[in-house]
């Protein structure tokens, strides 16, 4: 049984070199995931893909079914999650093309879906977040990052915006004095729903921007394109030498 999912984000709609198995549509209680979970054979290693913005690009990261996605994972079997961002970098090391391996989350979300307890057929559930990544399936993201020879930031604080829109100025000011050091719309409450299964999950962030503010033009884009062309064929890199390990 395959236990290792990848979920693709903006510029991750598919593996390139996935050989396909099988591709599996599912109806799940929360409604119907982003798109069908493709499982395929990655450096002889079977893995389930799944493109958290449906393929072709079309959901926006607040109508995205996260209890659906990862409700779906789960009964796939999957036990660990690498999830694959897009985002903008807030702090000075997260410049364009730079990839962080987050440690941290800050939910500035509302009214998305936050948890499969919320209805009156379980009870109240509190889950530990205190480490909203797992540590372990982090430490070997590092490690692949390095066997590939691709510099990564092994820490960092992801806040999590609503979207679609990007961010003004003053909401980047206030996240860096937050702690914040890159910014995305998708991870929260993905993170909190794998938790609250207990699968591992872990998370792949490629800055495609600089964010608002931290340079004098507006943001493009054709910019943000551009750079993910490059950081998304490194994160391509890290997850064949994460799965050959």
């Amino acid at each position: 049984m395959t236990t290792l999912a990848i979920i693709g984000g903006t510029g991750l709609t598919q593996l390139s070199d996935l050989t396909l198995i099988k591709r599996d549509k599912l109806d799940t209680p929360y409604g119907a995931p982003s798109a069908d979970f493709i499982t395929g054979e990655l450096k002889h290693q079977q893995v389930v893909f799944l493109a958290r913005h449906g393929n072709p690009h079309t959901i926006a990261p607040h109508k995205i079914n996260y209890r659906a996605n990862i409700w779906g994972l789960k009964q796939l079997g999957v036990e660990r999650i690498i999830a694959v961002a897009a985002v903008g970098g807030i702090t000075s090391a997260m410049a364009p093309r730079h990839i962080a391996i987050p440690d941290q989350i800050i939910d500035y979300t509302y009214s998305r879906k936050h948890t499969f307890f919320e209805d009156e057929n379980y009870p109240v559930t509190h889950i530990d977040f205190t480490y909203p990544y797992s540590p372990s399936l982090r430490a070997q993201l590092i490690a692949a990052a390095a066997d590939a020879h691709i510099s990564v930031s092994p820490t960092g604080t992801y806040g999590c915006t609503q979207g679609p829109r990007l961010e003004s100025t003053a909401e980047i000011k206030r996240m860096e004095q937050d702690g914040c050091d890159v910014v995305g719309m998708t991870g929260m409450p993905e993170a909190a729903l794998a938790k609250e299964l207990g699968m591992e999950y872990a998370a792949i962030s490629v800055v495609a921007n600089w964010a608002a503010g931290k340079t004098e033009g507006e943001i493009t884009m054709a910019e943000i394109e551009q750079h993910l062309h490059v950081g998304m064929a490194n994160v391509a890199a890290i997850l064949k030498s994460f799965i050959a390990r």
